[in-house]
């Protein structure tokens, strides 16, 4: 089954996506996400240039050699511009395998291993009330679980908090990517934050209890000593994980964070190959893989990922955030389903236009996701629609310290 034809869509419903449309000589489409927050031209002309004329005429059946040509193939190997080509062919790949069996993704992975993936939702506030309010509309909206982030007094935006107290509804905006032509400076204090984070989720236990499964996201702006710091001050409240404590280049540097804290750990939203995690899994300095379907070479790739896991008893927590595009969430959710280590899954909800270029069939009920039992991954593409969301520059911010220092973000 030769491909005959290979489209690069750029849209914008509210934020940027990339999305590669492959289609064999049967007619037969499959999808895939290549999307990189604020790179996402970069990543399209990657696959236009480089990597759409090396794919007319190969069987598309013939998947892990495809991924092999790509990545063995090219001399510069890795980086999230190629490892994100790389993906969206990969999922667009076994969309199409799947489509042709008649057969759910998750089915040609092995099958399910449970009945849904376990979600959970952002809960946030710029102070203790709204951040009550945040969560308990999102356990209204089924959530079993919950990211807590705060804002920090004497800071006047920090990432993770919304800019609208409830959060959740048409305007979801939770993902700080915001338009323009340059990105946003904001601010940032450390000490500040790790004075004010405990007494957040001493106040959270106390409103909602011991049982419901809270998780944070340090966004990597502590040093090693910092993150062991906090984690070691978030014991008494339980947490599911402390996610992205600290820059995640130096793989050694988790291991100063876990010879001072029993808090799990999470990292690797910006990883994008199995060899940025082989010391933090082989040493079992981390107890959930936080990468995407997307940024990670795909099914095949971060498959590859969450089976070396598995041999270390450590869990999957794929990032699913909103420039994930739901062509790769469903692919994550059919992982999830797949794979016996599957930990939790992140869920930010669409916005109603983002959805009405992709159509999905995957379901959240009771706090699970289910990717449904529709042939292929579950989505369709709406091409008239994206059509009507031109690309737009936006940026992550940037961040800066009182005096001036740009400091991670």
């Amino acid at each position: 089954m030769k491909i005959a034809a290979v489209d690069v869509v750029v849209t914008s419903p509210g934020r940027n996506f990339v999305t590669l449309r492959i289609t064999t000589e049967d007619g037969i489409t499959g999808l895939g996400d290549a999307t990189l927050n604020g790179r996402e031209l970069a990543v399209e002309a990657y696959l236009r240039e480089h990597v759409v004329p090396l794919l007319i005429g190969r069987d598309a059946h013939d998947i892990e050699d495809t991924w092999q040509y790509l990545y063995r193939g090219a001399y510069w190997r890795r980086g999230p511009v190629t490892m994100a080509a790389i993906a969206a062919v990969d999922t667009a790949l076994w969309d199409i395998k799947a489509r042709v069996a008649g057969m759910p993704l998750y089915q040609l992975l092995g099958g399910a291993c449970r009945v849904g993936a376990l979600a959970y939702g952002h809960a946030s506030g710029r102070d203790l009330p709204e951040l009550f309010d945040s969560i308990r509309l999102h356990l209204e909206l089924g959530f079993r679980a919950i990211r807590v982030q705060t804002g920090i007094p004497g800071l006047d935006t920090v990432y993770g908090v919304a800019a609208s107290a409830a959060g959740g509804g048409d305007r979801y905006d939770y993902e700080p990517a915001r338009a323009g032509v340059l990105p946003v400076e904001e601010s940032w204090d450390t000490r500040a934050y790790l004075r004010h984070v405990p007494s957040v989720f001493e106040a959270v236990r106390a409103e909602f209890g011991p049982e419901l499964p809270l998780l944070h996201d340090g966004h990597h702006r502590m040093t090693p000593i910092e993150a062991a710091r906090l984690g070691k001050s978030l014991e008494p409240y339980d947490l599911f994980w402390l996610e992205d404590a600290t820059p995640g280049e130096d793989q050694a540097a988790l291991r100063l964070i876990r010879q001072h804290t029993t808090t799990p750990l999470a990292i690797g939203e910006v990883f994008n190959s199995i060899h940025d995690y082989t010391t933090l899994l082989s040493e079992r300095l981390i107890d959930y893989v936080r990468s995407a379907v997307t940024h990670t070479g795909g099914v095949t790739g971060l498959k590859k990922v969450l089976d070396f896991a598995a041999v270390y008893g450590i869990k999957s927590g794929m990032h699913g955030p909103t420039d994930i595009s739901p062509v790769g969430m469903a692919a994550a959710l059919h992982l999830d389903l797949a794979v016996h280590n599957f930990g939790i899954q992140e869920y930010m909800r669409h916005t109603p236009a983002t959805l009405e270029v992709f159509r999905t069939s995957y379901t959240f009920v009771d706090g699970l996701l289910h990717p449904s039992d529709t042939p292929g991954l579950g989505v369709e593409l709406d091409l008239d629609a994206a059509e009507r969301f031109p690309y737009r520059p936006a940026y992550l911010p940037v961040n800066r310290l009182a005096d001036g220092t740009l400091h991670d973000w």
